[in-house]
């Protein structure tokens, strides 16, 4: 991760147009799905676009939001896709055993013998809780449950976690990401 990757937090994605008056669904990021309308503009990570909202409501699983720039459906489905970012400096520091999932992107996986066997590729929640995806050395990703079981520590100075895997984990078949394997 370069500095500028860390500059930035991605708060929330637009999603496709809502109606004919230029809203959007937009999935967010945060236990509040409403947060990020509480950090002032967005703006694209390159930051060459702003979005300022203007309304915004929880409807299930999206908030429909109106940005000011934002006036009809074609403008408004143009913008399917489009990640939208706060800097990092405008969110208040976490509270302890709370991370954001920026701070965990990247970071070393370890066994509980300090071996590392990957790194975290991406912190998901797709509703039953938060996920750690995690690119071994060698194979495919896979996914941990972002637990104390299954993570007990986490040291964001050494950038390292450590994983617990149960010894069944990989009940396919696939060999554990610290097994060596042999190509035939």
């Amino acid at each position: 991760m370069t500095s500028s990757d860390t500059s930035k937090v991605l708060m929330a994605i637009i999603g496709a147009a809502h109606g004919i008056r230029g809203e959007v669904r937009v999935k967010p990021f945060g236990e509040d799905p409403l947060s990020f309308t509480d950090y002032g503009p967005l703006t694209t990570k390159d930051g060459t676009r702003l979005f300022e909202v203007d309304k915004a409501r929880v409807q299930k699983t999206v908030v429909v939001t109106k940005f000011k720039q934002v006036n009809d459906r074609n403008e408004a489905e143009a913008l399917n896709g489009v990640e939208l970012y706060i800097d990092r400096s405008q969110l208040p520091e976490p509270d302890d055993e709370e991370f954001y999932y920026t701070d965990l992107n990247g970071l070393n996986v370890a066994d509980q013998a300090g071996v590392v066997f990957g790194k975290i590729a991406a912190v998901h929640d797709f509703g039953a809780g938060d996920l750690l995806e995690i690119r071994p050395k060698r194979g495919k990703t896979f996914y941990v449950p972002f637990t104390k079981d299954f993570v007990p520590t986490i040291d964001l100075n050494g950038k390292t976690v450590v994983v617990v895997l149960p010894p069944d984990y990989f009940e396919d078949g696939e060999p554990e990401p610290s097994e060596k394997r042999r190509d035939a």
